[in-house]
Formats: structure tokens, sequence, C-alpha cells
């Protein structure tokens, strides 16, 4: 499949040891020519949810830092990757998100997810519903902020979301609103985000609750093909317009990638041939891993690519060589 998107790359953050450092990190992105800033969307801090879910503490929340992050930098966009929507009130979402285009300039992404980590929800208190029901929250969250940006009367009568009674402010920067990126790595969450969405986020499908080689193994070469399928059926018309993400999250540059791979596999227990060509996996010299983003682009239309801080720096020359071409 070719695409004629040109690459852009975003960069991904969990932790921060300072203000000074969290500032630093995001002007570091900008200046290296990285198009976007992310975080996530959690909560818990170091305890026994750490293990139970095997996920990384996330510091800061993701609304105040994407807050500093923007009056931080200049240009690089500012997103989350995603919101899960229970957890924040629809109307109060919808402000922020337009309080931050506004005072960014226009630099948002509006990253919205349905929800995943059960554990999570049981430790904040929020209430854990089906799939089903979660993403059609999610739908109705996605049709208010639409509203919110609108510039008309809001009318919201959903089964999860009401909102009325006054219009949308700040008016947006960006026309006709900022983009939505949607993610997941369901079929249902995929034919919504290929529906909805400005940018479809190909990820794990996580279930089970937990990182680990479940969510791994639903991410395969093979299952990220079935992935753009799903999003294609859910776009129609529009899929050629939509740009699509994935995360590297195992990013080793200036690594022999056998090596790579079987130090992977003796951490993620997986077996080491199934890292060679896994979308979420990048593996190699400079040379080696521009090839394989190339190759990846023309077989899934893949094009934006997000990596973890640690790699900031080590990935910078692919930034250089790929970005915008």
């Amino acid at each position: 499949m070719s695409r004629a998107h040109p690459f852009r790359f975003g960069l991904q953050a969990y932790q921060t040891t300072s203000a000074k450092q969290w500032r630093s990190l995001a002007r570091e992105a900008e200046q290296l020519g990285y198009s976007a800033f992310h975080l996530a969307d959690h909560y818990f801090g170091p305890g026994p949810l750490e293990a139970e879910t095997r996920h990384p503490v996330q510091d800061l929340a993701a609304i105040p830092a994407m807050a500093v992050a923007a009056e931080a930098t200049d240009t690089i966009r500012i997103g989350c990757r995603v919101l899960c929507v229970d957890y924040h009130l629809p109307a109060v979402l919808a402000k922020e998100l337009a309080t931050l285009d506004f005072l960014s300039d226009g630099r948002l992404e509006i990253g919205l997810g349905a929800g995943w980590i059960e554990a999570e929800y049981r430790a904040m208190g929020v209430r854990w519903d089906r799939p089903g029901i979660r993403l059609q929250r999610l739908e109705e969250v996605i049709d208010l902020i639409e509203a919110h940006f609108g510039g008309e009367q809001i009318a919201i009568d959903g089964t999860h979301v009401r909102v009325n009674g006054y219009r949308g402010v700040p008016s947006p920067v960006q026309t006709p609103r900022p983009p939505f990126m949607i993610g997941g790595g369901g079929e249902r969450i995929l034919r919504l985000a290929g529906k909805r969405a400005d940018i479809v986020s190909l990820n794990f499908d996580n279930r089970s609750g937990r990182l680990g080689s479940d969510g791994i193994g639903s991410s395969t070469a093979d299952a990220t093909d079935r992935k753009t399928c799903w999003v294609r059926e859910g776009a129609g018309a529009r899929f050629e317009r939509l740009e699509l993400e994935i995360a590297a999250y195992f990013t080793m540059v200036g690594v022999e990638p056998l090596t790579a791979y079987a130090q992977l596999s003796a951490t993620l227990g997986v077996p080491p041939e199934t890292l060679d060509d896994h979308p979420h996996v990048l593996a190699g010299s400079v040379d080696e891993i521009c090839d394989r983003l190339e190759a990846r682009r023309e077989r899934y239309g893949v094009s934006y690519v997000t990596v973890g801080a640690r790699a900031l720096q080590d990935f910078a020359p692919v930034v250089s060589r790929l970005a915008g071409t």
C-alpha cells in the first residue's frame, strides 16, 4: 500500500525529574526536529499496580503537562497518546482542549481512547464498563468536542453525554478544529478511528489490561495488516486522507539487530524471530532503520512514528533524514 503522507516523528515521555527537565525535554525534541511531544494519560504512582499492569508510572497528569510543554516551546505539536475519556468529565475536557489549542497557538493534537487498564479504573474509583459501552461513550465525547469547536450552540443528548445550552469557547485556532488522534488495537476501536479520526494510532490489543507478550503478539506484521484493513473499512472513501501512526516502543539505534532481538526476546517473552519485522520494533543502524520505516510506510501506510524519550538523541539522525520526505 502506497500513501503520499510525508514522515513525521513524535516523542512520548512518561517520567521527569523536575519541572526544568520537563521543559528542557520538550525544547530538545523541538530542536531535534520531532513534530510532536506526547504524554499518555495514566494516574497511578508507585505501588502494586505497577506489577499488576506491568505499565510504567507516569509522573505527570497529561493536561497540565501538555500546557507547560506548549509554553516552553514554539513550533512542536503537543498531544497525548491518548486521553482516556472515562477519566475526564466530557464538558470540562472539551473546554480544556479548546484552551490548550488557543494557548499553544494551534499546536494541539487531540488524542482520544476508550481506556484499557481495568486495574487503574478500579484503583481510581472509576466505573469499568464492557468494551461496547466504553466505545459508545468515546464516540459521544467525540461528538461533544466537535460541537464545542463548531461555533454553534451545543446540543448533545446522548446515552452517556448530555451537554447543552451554551456555545463552546475559546474558538479554535486550527480550522475547523485540531486533529483527532484515536488509537487502539482491537477491531471495533480501529473501525471507529477510521470513521472519526484524522490520525489513527495503531497499537497493541491490550484487552488483558496489562502489558506483556499477549499485546506484543497482537501487533505482529500480519496482525498490523489486519488492523489497517479495519481502519480502511471504517474510513471508506476518506481513508487516503488519514494519517497512520505507530509507536516504536522498542527502539535500539546502533545495535546489531539480531543482538537486539535476542535481548528483547528474553525481556518480553516472545520468540526473537517475531521481532525482526514487528512494526513496534526498530533496531539497527540509522540506515537500516530508515530502510525499515520506508518499507513499512509502503506496506501499511504508516508515516507518523513515535519513539520514547530514552531514544531522543539516538533516534535524532533518523528524524533528520526522513522528516518531511
